[in-house]
């Protein structure tokens, strides 16, 4: 009923992630050690409860201070700038994996945000914010008047 071509085209479907995988790690290969990060950083898991949400970052190996976080209505910013490793004279990577440079990260919330009730924790590398829900995005109840 199906014939070869059907199962060919389905195997290559299933190479094109892998293939845009290979194309990004070419562009970050030729493109040299001093890259900025890309989009998907700083990694996150995000949990959300119905009055607030619980988002932890990895950001290891930075100071606080050249750390910023900043809300805008429904969205978080995180934002900030990770040094290169000072080299002793005479030495040279032989791998470089980690990387150095800004970085920016956008994360879109469900809700409006009460920015006077944000707090933010830094411990072992991993950044958590806790953001509230604001009030006036809070669903109300209404109530039915009849005559």
């Amino acid at each position: 009923m199906f014939g070869p071509g059907i199962w060919r085209m389905g195997r290559m479907m299933d190479m094109f992630p892998e293939m845009v995988r290979f194309q990004k790690e070419m562009n970050r290969f030729f493109s040299g050690l001093n890259q900025e990060y890309d989009q998907h950083y700083p990694p996150v898991n995000v949990w959300i409860g119905e009055d607030d949400v619980l988002v932890k970052a990895e950001i290891p190996g930075i100071n606080t201070d050249q750390i910023e976080i900043t809300t805008k209505g429904d969205v978080l910013y995180i934002t900030g700038t990770r040094e290169p490793e000072k080299l002793e004279e005479g030495c040279r990577y032989h791998r470089q994996e980690r990387g150095f440079g800004r970085f920016s990260r956008g994360l879109q919330l469900p809700f409006q945000v009460d920015q006077d009730k944000v707090e933010a924790n830094y411990e072992k590398g991993i950044l958590q914010i806790y953001l509230p829900r604001a009030e006036e995005d809070k669903p109300r109840k209404i109530s039915i008047k009849s005559e």
